[in-house]
């Protein structure tokens, strides 16, 4: 049977007034006033013409040629859907918020570089928090990699591993580790702090 998705009045008159006051990135019940943030960050950032895709929280370096990914959370994909539908002049449905909100799971998209196209074949991906190991939920890898344009005297490959972790298993304030696992190769490691991220 289908509900209607709860929106707070003050969600509501939030949506309608449009405020916008600061928010974290790993939040796994957005306050009102957070979600008016998120919504209001893509908002601008399609007013300035920024890609979406720009607004999720990154990590790794920015060089094309080395390690890097970014978390899709709550707020970072109700920014990054504000800002693809502000593009088009549109808005979010009160049902398309709810939805975010209810996913149960934050994506986590690691970029890792390898030396031939099929490197990243069943790479695998966990979470360290304090020496506590969280298991995805799923876990996808490309499996073709596509050349890279980094500085090197060989040719590199960026593959993309994509690993859902449910909110209830990880500490969204801890210091987290986040390695990747090629099938050859030595493992991909970043370090986060969590409460840090906005």
């Amino acid at each position: 049977m289908f509900t209607r998705p709860f929106i707070s009045p003050a969600l509501a008159w939030a949506l309608a007034v449009g405020t916008v006051v600061p928010s974290a990135a790993i939040e796994v019940q957005p306050t009102d006033e957070q979600i008016r943030a998120a919504l209001a960050r893509g908002k601008e950032a399609a007013r300035d013409r920024r890609p979406p895709n720009s607004l999720y929280a990154r990590f790794g370096e920015s060089d094309e040629g080395r390690p890097s990914g970014f978390l899709m959370t709550k707020l970072g994909r109700l920014a990054v859907m504000s800002a693809h539908l502000a593009l088009r002049g549109l808005e979010p449905e009160p049902v398309e918020i709810a939805k975010t909100l209810e996913e149960p799971t934050m994506l986590v998209t690691a970029m890792i570089v390898g030396t031939h196209p099929s490197f990243a074949i069943d790479s695998y991906m966990v979470l360290n928090q304090n020496g506590r190991l969280i298991k995805p939920m799923t876990v996808r890898y490309d499996g073709r990699a596509s050349p890279s344009q980094g500085e090197t005297d060989r040719p590199l490959f960026k593959a993309k591993i994509v690993a859902s972790f449910k909110y209830d298993e990880f500490d969204p304030l801890a210091e987290t580790t986040i390695t990747v696992f090629p099938p050859e190769g030595e493992a991909v490691s970043f370090v986060l702090d969590f409460s840090r991220i906005d």
